[in-house]
């Protein structure tokens, strides 16, 4: 089978010098290849890990800013709706308290001009009622 002559250790010498040869030309490369491809991909996944960590926390932050903000702006709402109410109030108040006004003043206009009307009705109830006193009794007769 196998004959132990000289070219079995020209053989083994072959072998010997192709595996440093291929390790050396070809398996050193690619395994610095390797290795530094999965050195990048192993810091890209710890950068894009971080980065996103990062993103999270910005992400939550902003979230706490948005609540606090419509918090502050659902405070300010209440606020501006209380002081409206408390200005129509007053206002209704004020507009009530002048149409109360107007509604005295007008009735006692009205109350003058009655007694006014009344006064002057009588003084021209008297000058008639003297006028047809001296037609029917004579001017002689009705006294002044």
């Amino acid at each position: 089978m196998f004959d132990f002559d000289a070219t079995l250790p020209l053989m083994a010498v072959q072998f010997l010098v192709l595996t440093f040869v291929l390790n050396a030309v070809f398996y050193k490369p690619l395994t610095k290849v390797l290795d530094e491809r999965d050195n990048y991909v192993r810091k890209n996944e710890i950068d894009s890990r971080e980065k996103l960590s990062k993103a999270e926390q910005i992400v939550k932050e902003y979230e706490k800013q948005i609540a606090q903000a419509r918090r502050e702006s659902q405070v300010i709402l209440e606020k501006a709706q209380a002081e409206a109410k408390e200005i129509i109030a007053q206002k209704t108040a004020e507009a009530q308290k002048q149409v109360q006004a107007e509604r005295e003043k007008a009735a006692q206009e009205i109350q003058q001009q009655k007694a006014a009307a009344l006064t002057s009705l009588e003084q021209e109830v008297d000058v008639l009622s003297r006028q047809i006193l001296e037609k029917l009794l004579g001017p002689e007769l009705v006294k002044s």
